[in-house]
């Protein structure tokens, strides 16, 4: 039961973290793409690939700090599901480059984040 209430700890503090960094730059950003989604979902990448590397080269951390950050912080925070759909009404309004735009974006610069996370965890 301990670790369920870790993983609902950290998926309760990663949800407010990707509401609260999705109404700023919501607020900011006034374009059809779907900026929030994609800067959350790139500094998940990066913070994933910093926390698994340096919990897995140069700690030995409890496996309930892999449960709090990795499985529900992380998981909570990130959001590929909503990247799906708004990539999906993207496509069904008429936005198809935007909607290209965001895959290979997503896909390219979360691919790198993560390497510069892991990167920066094994200085």
């Amino acid at each position: 039961m301990t670790r369920f209430l870790i993983v609902g700890l950290g998926g309760f503090v990663g949800a407010i973290a990707r509401y609260a960094v999705g109404v700023w730059i919501g607020a900011l950003w006034r374009k059809p793409f779907p900026l929030g989604t994609f800067v959350i979902n790139i500094t998940g990448c990066f913070l994933l690939g910093a926390f698994l590397t340096y919990a897995a080269d140069r700690a030995s951390l409890d496996a309930s700090w892999r449960l709090l950050i990795a499985t529900g912080f992380t998981g909570a925070y990130t959001t590929f599901s909503t990247f799906e759909y708004e990539t999906y009404q993207l496509g069904r309004d008429g936005l198809a480059g935007w909607a290209a735009a965001n895959v290979i974006f997503s896909v390219i610069v979360g691919f790198l984040a993560v390497q510069c996370g892991a990167a920066l965890a094994r200085r």
